[in-house]
């Protein structure tokens, strides 16, 4: 009888961030994530940000929450793996004339001091680091008590989540990762932040994917959308045809632009938890 091959019960999470890190640093986000900037002043909103508060904003991209909470004249410091999107959130800070810091971290290893922050931020980043209790600590550690984490996450039935699960079925997720769309769930919020903290808050938010049609908005994600533009990297000519043509139609199933453009919903939670 053949021997069953067991699955580690801890994934290598070292080995999955660097080719997590390779992903993002694939395309240009930045191209996908100015378009979300939005996100990132209304989550400067929901946590109450103050002039003068010392905020971490964590896998920050090219900046859209740090940008937000500059202009709300908070001492930011803005971080990522992916030194490449720093450089376009300093740029943009820049234009803008805004003083923000800008150093290359890791959610799961932030190198500052406990309490060290009065605010520390999220839009759709540290949702999909592979450790994801070591990340949660990270954030409780580095704010002070009394001080709050506002994030900004997918939510797993909504339409970046459902995408994932599309391109999944062409080219798999790690095994043994717990899915990134969890923290889009209150429940999964509560076990990542524990009992310990003074508060949980959740809403459910809408940002509107808006694109010229279904084939313009695949050339955008193909082409500049980290993930997105991996999968079809690892697939052969007819897998991408194939992967084209599931795209289009789980964007039809989406799309609610009467036919004048692409227009569709996407749900995520925004989340402020008070330490």
């Amino acid at each position: 009888m053949a021997s069953i091959q067991s699955v580690p019960s801890t994934p290598d999470f070292a080995a999955i961030k660097g080719r997590q890190q390779a992903t993002w640093s694939a395309g240009d986000f930045g191209r996908i994530g100015v378009r979300l900037q939005s996100v990132g002043e209304s989550l400067c909103e929901a946590v109450d940000l103050r002039a003068g508060d010392r905020v971490l904003d964590v896998a920050a991209g090219n900046g859209n929450a740090s940008l937000a909470a500059a202009r709300h004249f908070a001492a930011v410091t803005s971080t990522d793996y992916v030194h490449a999107l720093l450089e376009q959130g300093r740029t943009r800070a820049e234009a803008d004339g805004l003083d923000i810091a800008f150093q290359v971290a890791d959610a799961e290893a932030l190198p500052f001091a406990d309490g060290a922050f009065d605010v520390a931020l999220s839009t759709f980043g540290v949702m999909f680091a592979p450790d994801q209790q070591q990340a949660a600590r990270e954030l409780l550690r580095v704010v002070r008590p009394g001080g709050k984490i506002g994030l900004a996450n997918w939510t797993p039935d909504g339409f970046v989540g459902q995408l994932f699960e599309v391109v999944s079925t062409f080219v798999a997720p790690p095994p043994g990762l717990r899915p990134p769309m969890e923290w889009g769930t209150a429940s999964r919020l509560r076990e990542l932040f524990g009992r310990g903290v003074a508060a949980l808050r959740t809403e459910r938010r809408v940002y509107t994917f808006r694109y010229h049609s279904a084939e313009h908005w695949i050339e955008v994600f193909r082409t500049y959308y980290g993930p997105t533009h991996k999968a079809f990297a690892a697939l052969d000519e007819q897998g991408q045809l194939a992967l084209h043509a599931a795209l289009l139609a789980f964007l039809a199933r989406w799309d609610r632009g009467n036919g004048r453009a692409l227009c569709i919903p996407g749900d995520y939670l925004e989340v402020v938890v008070t330490k």
